[in-house]
């Protein structure tokens, strides 16, 4: 019997995602709801698995896990890179790591805008006071002719560009490596660095983690922000500066942050960011919708199909990279 464990199953919702039976009846497929958060907990929970199938990063799976994982013959994550996994030492067990078909989403553009406004017509405050009987309790602002500031004009910065046009906002963009011709392509003005964080009403980050991303908004950066500003954070927790945001936070020098995704994920239930009250905060959803878990499972499924065959398909090395 071959084992899958399909990992963080969040919502309870995976094996519902995709036909898996199509992988026989010599396959057992087990949905693991809960975190595991540690390596010990993790190599305990995961020992009697064959396959890994994983959303995402939300699973680190460091060398000593690999290690302790002596069943383990193949991992799939869904989505398009990792940084998360040891490939080097999954390399070195002759384990291949496989990823999903990816097919261009918008999810992430549209919870940017969920917090976007969530954050300017107070929507969280005034649907609890609706509940508990209130009646227009808060004052809030209009998008138009406000800022908007994209940290990044790739992709998904360059849909969030097109939403912020539509709502006639300001936008401008930075990005090392933007230039004026392709940020007025997109109906965009490129500006500098300083003046992004200066400029914008609203800071909306769409930049991808890596080594010069990391930290990339810091104290300096938020020195420079408007005290009314409005940060986002869709795209990954550690290009913010955590530290340096919580000042900021509580010590009122930006409006304000609505933030999707953190260093630490779940995040933990004691963390100082769930008791601020000038944060608008969700659980990481910016591609958590019917149509991306359908996705990104049935390919799963046809992942581990061709490999069982002896032909994996969009097999992932990017350098082989140590976790």
């Amino acid at each position: 019997m071959l084992r899958v464990a399909i990992l963080d199953d969040y919502q309870q919702v995976a094996l519902a995602m995709a036909d898996w039976s199509r992988l026989g009846t010599d396959v057992e497929v087990v949905a693991l709801p809960h975190h595991l958060g540690d390596v010990e907990t993790a190599a305990a929970a995961l020992a009697e698995f064959d396959v890994l199938v994983m959303m995402r990063e939300r699973m680190p799976v460091p060398r000593a896990l690999i290690e302790r994982l002596p069943r383990l013959k193949y991992m799939i994550f869904t989505g398009s890179h990792n940084t998360v996994i040891d490939l080097a030492a999954a390399a070195e067990r002759g384990i291949p790591i496989s990823r999903t078909a990816m097919r261009a989403s918008p999810s992430a553009a549209e919870i940017t805008w969920a917090l976007i406004m969530a954050w300017m017509r107070h929507i969280p405050q005034e649907h609890a006071a609706m509940r508990a009987g209130g009646w227009q309790t808060t004052v809030g602002m209009n998008l138009h002719g406000k800022t908007l500031g994209l940290l990044g004009l790739g992709t998904l910065g360059s849909v969030v560009a097109r939403y912020g046009k539509a709502f006639d906002m300001n936008v401008i963009a930075w990005s090392p490596n933007l230039t004026p011709e392709r940020a007025a392509a997109q109906g965009v003005t490129a500006v500098s660095r300083e003046d992004l964080f200066r400029q914008a009403d609203i800071l909306s980050i769409h930049l991808k983690l890596g080594p010069r991303s990391t930290g990339v908004v810091g104290a300096a950066e938020f020195e420079l922000m408007k005290p009314s500003a409005l940060l986002v954070n869709t795209s990954r927790g550690p290009i913010v500066d955590e530290a340096a945001m919580l000042a900021a936070l509580k010590q009122n020098r930006i409006g304000g942050a609505a933030l999707d995704v953190f260093d630490q994920e779940p995040l933990p239930a004691d963390h100082p960011l769930r008791k601020l009250d000038n944060v608008l905060l969700t659980p990481h959803l910016g591609y958590v919708t019917d149509e991306s878990y359908k996705g990104f499972f049935a390919s799963a499924v046809e992942n581990i199909a061709a490999w069982r065959a002896g032909q994996p398909i969009n097999l992932y090395e990017a350098g082989l990279r140590s976790a």
